[in-house]
């Protein structure tokens, strides 16, 4: 009996048992237009069973939704969802460690195999290239296994052959071998990571904010922050930076503003220091410069102008405050020598010879050579002299008459 069989994809092979001549209650008969359609086969069945279903990764979109849906029907994570689980609890757990085992496998510079083995490693632009990244970046995780290695938290090069899996480190010791900046092997890549380290901060955060001086420069014009930090570690650099002390000063001093400020909070600074010196030294400075202990009244003033000062916040302007504390205890200071006849009398002395050595010396700068040229003399220059030949002869007959009279 002759059965028209239509082609598929399912092959003899995979068709269904043979039926036998008995169940089948009709003949078809092939037609012109069903000979022209397929090929005729030899006691064939009528049916057969369907190919199995592709595998997942390579049916069409509609049969992926199909089999997502079916895996959520039963509870099942999408497969692409459990690979990216996988995949982050190995990096949450070994941090870099997992892309360093990849390139510690696989790289070797040159590409040449170690000796005694026969797996054959790429080099690292090879590498990079096969990556889609630069080889600079493959060779830092290079230098961070090869740093690891030394220290016996990983095995050698040698002994990793492509694919093969290993026991990783933790996540947190990555940082202490990796860095992801090109700078941080230089000289001042390695300044920069020590003061970090110092610091309590990851080196890499250092060495970024460095390498991207425009960045820090806008976190400073926009934050207060950023500026205040910024601020404290140019202090602390000055200290010990003669040549950056002299750049500041410098460029304060071109402008305008800052150079005003600057001499405003000097002012606040010395008066401060005056009251600071009353309070720690017990001594107090006349108006004509003599040293002298202070009275313990003068001394407690000091003492409660000073915790005040001492209390403002960095916020508050302490001119004024330094300016209050300053007029009261000069005041009192004032108050002392005159309620004392013996140090009001050395105050005047004072003062009457620092006036006489600075006239003294003005005096003597006076160069007469000049003065004889007919285009720089002037009539009133011997009037002034003159007078001031009245008015020292006057001062020495008002001596004269005192030493007499002592």
């Amino acid at each position: 009996m002759t059965i028209a069989f239509t082609p598929s994809d399912t092959t003899p092979a995979e068709a269904g048992p043979a039926v036998p001549e008995s169940a089948v209650t009709e003949s078809i008969v092939p037609g012109p237009a069903e000979e022209a359609t397929g090929p005729v086969m030899a006691e064939e069945p009528e049916f057969w069973e369907p190919s199995a279903p592709e595998p997942h990764g390579t049916q069409g979109a509609e049969g992926r939704e199909e089999q997502q849906d079916a895996d959520q029907d039963a509870g099942k994570p999408d497969p692409v969802v459990v690979r990216d689980a996988h995949d982050f609890g190995v990096y949450a757990r070994t941090g870099g460690w997992a892309f360093a085992l990849k390139v510690a496998r696989s790289v070797r510079p040159g590409g040449q195999p170690a000796e005694g083995t026969a797996a054959a490693k790429v080099s690292a632009k090879a590498f990079a290239e096969l990556a889609g990244c630069s080889p600079e970046r493959v060779m830092r995780y290079y230098k961070a296994w090869d740093m690891a290695a030394d220290d016996g938290l990983v095995p050698q090069f040698e002994v990793l052959v492509p694919g093969e899996d290993v026991e990783l480190p933790d996540a947190d010791v990555w940082i202490s071998y990796y860095s992801s900046r090109n700078g941080a092997t230089s000289v001042r890549g390695q300044a920069i990571s020590a003061v970090a380290e110092a610091e309590g901060i990851r080196p890499t955060k250092a060495l970024e904010v460095a390498e991207n001086p425009t960045a820090l420069r806008a976190a400073i014009l926009a934050d207060p922050g950023t500026a205040e930090a910024a601020r404290g570690a140019l202090l602390d650099r000055m200290k010990e930076d003669p040549a950056l002390q002299t750049e500041m000063a410098r460029a304060i001093a071109r402008t305008g503003d800052l150079k005003k400020a600057v001499a405003s909070e000097a002012k606040a600074a010395d008066r401060i220091g005056y009251v600071r010196q009353i309070v720690e030294n017990g001594q107090i400075k006349t108006p004509a410069g003599q040293t002298v202990e202070a009275p313990p009244e003068l001394r407690a003033e000091a003492e409660r102008h000073l915790s005040l000062l001492d209390e403002l916040d960095d916020s508050e302007e302490a001119g004024e405050w330094a300016g209050e504390a300053y007029d009261a205890v000069k005041g009192l200071v004032a108050k002392a020598v005159e309620e004392n006849p013996a140090l009001r009398v050395q105050e005047r002395r004072t003062k009457f010879y620092s006036s006489l050595q600075k006239a003294t010396k003005v005096f003597e700068e006076l160069t007469l050579d000049e003065v004889l040229e007919e285009e720089v003399f002037e009539d009133d220059m011997l009037q002034r002299l003159e007078a001031l030949q009245e008015a020292i002869g006057s001062c020495i007959s008002a001596l004269r008459r005192a030493s007499t009279t002592s």
